[in-house]
């Protein structure tokens, strides 16, 4: 069983900054894509960023220049780090893993951490 943990949501005035942490954790072989996606209310899930296990990037248009993604590896570990915050961005902020477990490789999903933009 494969699980993700996610943390490092809260309030945040327009322009500060948050670190988001995704921790995988239970049967894994390999971890290949990992990424971050958002769902601010009513609006469907977004992708805001994915890094692959070479390091290879990938971001949202909206956030490019201010969030930067990363990983570690040896502690099956992505985080997010965003600059720049603006209120738009409040959302419901979910971790995404392409994992290859004990059974098979599928994609697996956070239960989400809520970020709020907000003076």
């Amino acid at each position: 069983q494969v699980e993700l943990v996610e943390s490092g949501g809260g309030l945040v005035q327009p322009g500060g900054s948050l670190r988001l942490s995704c921790a995988a954790s239970g049967s894994i072989f390999s971890i290949y894509s990992m990424g971050w996606y958002r769902q601010a209310p009513g609006k469907q899930r977004e992708l805001v960023a994915v890094i692959v296990r070479g390091g290879s990037t990938n971001y949202a248009d909206s956030v490019k220049g201010r969030f930067t993604i990363s990983r570690d590896n040896a502690k099956n570990t992505v985080y997010l780090q965003m600059n720049s915050l603006k209120p738009e961005e409040t959302a419901l902020y979910y971790c995404n893993a392409d994992i290859y477990a004990l059974l098979d490789r599928r994609d697996y999903w956070g239960q989400g951490t809520k970020v709020t933009v907000s003076s």
